[in-house]
């Protein structure tokens, strides 16, 4: 008699367990599909909120196509707010400058336009000096152009009818006529630039291009991050104390030049548009890249007194 009646405690435990098996399965499966749901919503509600968002209009600036079939903006001249009083010391003090218009490409050169200009003019290609990876990954005909002397940068410019922009108009260009220290505004935003580490979705070089959010005033682009760009001013920390109003072109004398626009090797502070840097000119780095201006075409720039 006892051992029956262990025997049908067993069944009911057994019995038990297996019921309370089976609702913790429903349970658990009705959580993975709440859990599936508010993720579909949540990624509904994301698709939604990009799809509504405005895009930025830029065709209010004119647009031309350089010697090398390159498209360039229009900056129109007028005053702007150069360096900070919040950055490094060569970026002080921070000043107004007027600039006569001027054009400048809408994206950096990429490596397969150097490389046309390179067979063209019989000049070397650039080297990769030092790099810790596989040379491959930097080497792509879409990627921006790098490993270029600043010899190199004005050869390519004036070989497509055009030449380096002044760090003024570089700085403008990139920033519009207020004092955002980024282009697109005063806070560094993840995703919109190629700048250190791969979050943004590249180690290491990005076609220019790439970062459609990322765009300055004029919609110029990558003018934060990818490949750091040359400027035809040569570089002295304290120019900005004795720079000319109208038009600097920076001093007439010195041993470095000036490169502007951080790198996918930059940190935040690094990245921002007032941010200066200072490089012998036969520097060659995987970091530095190419972007032309030219000036404005006869009767783009009115008289201004």
């Amino acid at each position: 008699m006892e051992n029956k009646g262990v025997l049908v405690g067993s069944i009911i435990f057994v019995f038990t367990s297996f019921i309370l098996m089976i609702a913790m399965f429903v349970y658990e499966s009705y959580k993975a599909n709440q859990m599936k749901e508010r993720l579909r919503s949540l990624k509904t509600e994301t698709q939604t909120t990009v799809v509504n968002s405005p895009a930025q209009d830029y065709s209010m600036y004119k647009t031309k196509i350089g010697d090398e079939g390159r498209e360039m903006v229009q900056i129109p001249g007028g005053p702007f707010t150069m360096g900070s009083q919040d950055g490094d010391p060569d970026e002080s003090p921070e000043h107004q400058v007027f600039l006569k218009g001027f054009y400048i490409d809408r994206k950096e050169v990429t490596q397969e336009e150097y490389v046309r200009f390179a067979k063209m003019t019989k000049r070397s290609m650039p080297r990769i000096e030092v790099f810790e990876d596989d040379q491959s990954k930097l080497l792509k005909p879409e990627f921006a152009a790098m490993s270029v002397s600043w010899d190199d940068a004005v050869a390519y410019c004036r070989w497509a009818g055009k030449r380096l922009p002044t760090e003024a108009e570089w700085e403008k260009a990139g920033r519009g006529e207020g004092k955002r220290k980024y282009p697109w505004g005063d806070k560094f935003l993840a995703h919109v630039a190629n700048v250190d580490g791969s979050d943004d979705g590249y180690k290491y070089l990005a076609p220019p291009g790439s970062f459609d959010t990322g765009r300055s005033p004029y919609g110029l682009y990558d003018m934060t991050g990818n490949v750091a760009e040359w400027v035809a001013d040569t570089y002295d920390e304290q120019y900005y104390k004795k720079s000319p109003y109208r038009d600097p072109k920076g001093p007439e004398t010195g041993d470095l030049k000036v490169v502007r626009g951080g790198s996918w090797r930059e940190t935040e502070h690094n990245a921002r548009l007032s941010k200066r840097f200072a490089a012998k000119r036969w520097r060659t780095d995987i970091t530095i890249g190419i972007r032309c201006a030219s000036d404005a075409d006869v009767g783009d720039n009115p008289a201004t007194s």
